[in-house]
């Protein structure tokens, strides 16, 4: 009966990255550290290795002996790993991408966003000084009182984030009923969805919307 301290790698072959050529023209290739990649994946999900262990049926020193390149899995193994994990086995085999800081950043003081007034809303648009962004944050002050107020429903492209920073507001959208959201409450939708705001506070509402392409 093999365990998992004496089983080879069942796929060696998907355990090595490519690298660059050697001078005598043979690839270099880098050891992936399967154990270092485990418990990437298990801390990215806010997992203790005794919750892994739960979810997988995998014991904790087990987990642990894995992390720490102690052992090398089996096949049998890696399947509890991707089921519990509820990941798929190339996952583990697939390098950390390498993240490099690009020190982009842009400070919007209060108050100094750039207008954009519409009949229904007075927007502030926010972080204007950055170009190709992949989130458009920007302030909105909802003038509008009434469904009728709009000749149609709002859509576009990406996904948004809406917060209430200021009143209350009522949050229209073409597949849901419409719902009041007072200060503090957030909501996240498909933008391509109708959707449209109406103020249902004494004072116009203030929201904080982040749209995301």
């Amino acid at each position: 009966m093999t365990t998992e301290t004496d089983t080879q790698d069942v796929y060696p072959s998907v355990t090595v990255e490519r690298g660059s050529l050697s001078a005598s023209g043979d690839a270099h290739v880098a050891p992936l550290k399967l154990g270092e990649r485990l418990k990437e994946i298990r801390t990215a999900g806010g997992l203790t290795l005794e919750e892994a262990s739960k979810l997988t049926g995998l014991a904790r020193s087990t987990l642990s002996k894995i992390e720490n390149e102690q052992i090398s899995p089996t096949f049998q193994a890696m399947q509890k790993l991707a089921a519990g994990l509820n990941i798929g086995i190339p996952q583990l085999f697939t390098p950390p991408k390498q993240r490099k800081a690009t020190g982009r950043r842009d400070i919007t003081r209060v108050g100094e966003g750039k207008a954009r007034p519409t009949a229904t809303y007075e927007h502030e648009l926010l972080a204007t000084q950055l170009t190709n962004k992949k989130m458009f944050p920007f302030k909105s002050r909802v003038h509008a009182r009434s469904f009728d107020e709009y000749d149609e429903w709002i859509r576009h492209d990406g996904e948004e984030f809406l917060l209430v920073l200021e009143g209350s507001i009522v949050f229209y959208s073409e597949f849901y009923e419409a719902i009041t959201l007072e200060e503090g409450d957030s909501v996240y939708y498909d933008a391509a969805m109708g959707h449209m705001l109406t103020s249902a506070s004494e004072e116009d509402a203030l929201i904080l919307w982040v749209t995301a392409s």
